[in-house]
């Protein structure tokens, strides 16, 4: 609900020609969602969808986390968590220099809310007035090995963005409406940088998945797999 949106209707992008300067960006800072990444470049027309199935295999593009080196479309080489806030604000601040028009757009994760990097990304940002940058935060209340609040509580996450000085909104992660709106919201902010809450469920949809976060980082078993897809129906 948070990507789709993005690729197939309010992005600027042209999957024949990737490298085209004014497109709109996105990265997955988040770099461990690779095969959502993956399956909206892939429908997007950036590669052949058939080859999905070759998701970490040896010698794939795709691989566990995205490289930019080895894939059409992919923005930014992520997986070490916390990054991606800094690549995104470069891409911003490259913009302005530029005279562009494009927006970049940054998928962060609660888990990363942990990083020093971020905290430092967003208090640069907003002291140089970075606009045309909208970050969008999966807060799904788990990362790889508990709880968020677990590890290391840091509601209340709206207030430290507003304290830090961005443009902040707060959502349903699974009402597509609601994300039309905030993006659109957020690509009307001047002389600052926005970001979207998006509140979510771990594994929404899939009843034995939600919630569950086994799931984190094991891939299902044929079972679950056809039971999982006879509920997305």
């Amino acid at each position: 609900e948070l990507v789709l949106p993005l690729y197939f209707g309010i992005m600027n992008h042209d999957p024949k020609n990737p490298q085209w300067p004014d497109r709109d960006r996105l990265i997955l800072s988040k770099g461990h969602g690779s095969p959502l990444l993956y399956a909206a470049l892939a429908e997007s027309g950036y590669f052949d969808p058939k080859t999905l199935t070759d998701f970490r295999k040896l010698g794939s593009p795709l691989q566990g986390h995205p490289d930019r080196r080895k894939l059409p479309g992919v923005e930014a080489s992520t997986g070490s968590l916390g990054q991606g806030m800094s690549i995104g604000i470069g891409m911003a601040l490259a913009r302005r220099l530029d005279k562009k028009d494009y927006y970049t757009y940054v998928i962060t994760s609660d888990g990363e809310m942990n990083e020093g990097q971020t905290w430092e990304a967003a208090a640069m940002a907003a002291h140089y007035k970075v606009d045309h940058l909208i970050a969008i935060l999966d807060d799904n209340k788990y990362q790889l090995d508990s709880s968020t609040e677990e590890i290391c509580d840091m509601e209340p996450l709206v207030e430290k963005w507003k304290a830090f000085h961005w443009h902040t909104q707060e959502i349903d992660g699974h009402d597509i409406k609601a994300v039309i709106d905030a993006v659109e919201k957020a690509k009307k902010v001047k002389d600052q940088p926005a970001i979207i809450v998006a509140h979510t469920v771990k594994g929404k949809g899939v009843s034995f998945m939600e919630g569950n976060n086994a799931f984190h980082g094991v891939a299902p078993t044929p079972e679950e797999v056809k039971k999982a897809l006879e509920e997305l129906k």
